[in-house]
């Protein structure tokens, strides 16, 4: 059996620390510290290397943000979820761009919380790439138009279209279906897409699809 995911909790408000606390340790997850605020999440994090940080979006010291941009820099093996409680917060797009693997509302039920820490511990990003574009259209249409993005030079032609696709929210089987290529196929693409661009997960693909001028928000 794999070991239990270690996770990181940082949050200002007590109650919120100890109830999720108690909802994962209860799920076999390991709780390994708590921090409240950003400051104290970072080296908890520097402290215990865990494989997931949750950490919430407004806290004191040093926000969510902040937090995540040194934990994603000097712990790249951690996955970072944030925490909001409004679900198209301005701050989860920057986030997402920064390598996030995804967000949680504190009113999440327990089993989404415990699977949505095991399933980014898998190197899968939490969101389901449609609620992702959503969140970047949203903000990404508030941008001026964006120029050619550097990165995609790597890519072929194929791997262009795929990560095109993806940003419009293609689940795997979509893009074989659309392809005209199987599932296995498809998955190779995307990983050598992440491994050029240096992408973390689908979410940080679908910010980076946006962001290249490879796709266009919906006006």
């Amino acid at each position: 059996m794999p070991a239990p995911p270690r996770v990181v909790i940082a949050d200002d408000q007590e109650l919120v620390r100890t109830g999720f606390r108690l909802i994962l340790t209860a799920r076999g997850i390991d709780v390994v510290a708590e921090a409240r605020d950003g400051a104290e999440a970072v080296s908890a994090v520097r402290r215990t290397r865990p494989d997931v940080a949750l950490l919430d979006i407004r806290m004191p010291v040093l926000d969510g943000l902040a937090a995540a941009r040194q934990i994603l820099a000097e712990a790249p093996a951690t996955r970072v979820i944030m925490l909001t409680t409004f679900d198209l917060d301005h701050y989860v797009y920057s986030a997402l761009s920064l390598g996030a693997s995804g967000f949680l509302l504190k009113d999440v039920t327990s089993e989404h919380l415990a699977n949505a820490v095991r399933l980014v511990t898998t190197g899968d990003a939490l969101l389901a790439p449609s609620i992702t574009r959503r969140l970047v259209e949203r903000f990404a249409e508030r941008a001026p138009a964006p120029a050619p993005h550097p990165d995609l030079a790597p890519l072929t032609p194929r791997e262009r279209e795929v990560l095109t696709l993806l940003g419009g929210g293609l689940s795997n089987a979509e893009l074989a279906r659309h392809l005209t290529l199987s599932e296995a196929t498809v998955k190779t693409h995307v990983a050598r897409i992440f491994a050029k661009l240096g992408l973390r997960d689908r979410a940080q693909a679908v910010v980076l699809a946006y962001e290249s001028g490879l796709v266009i928000p919906d006006r």
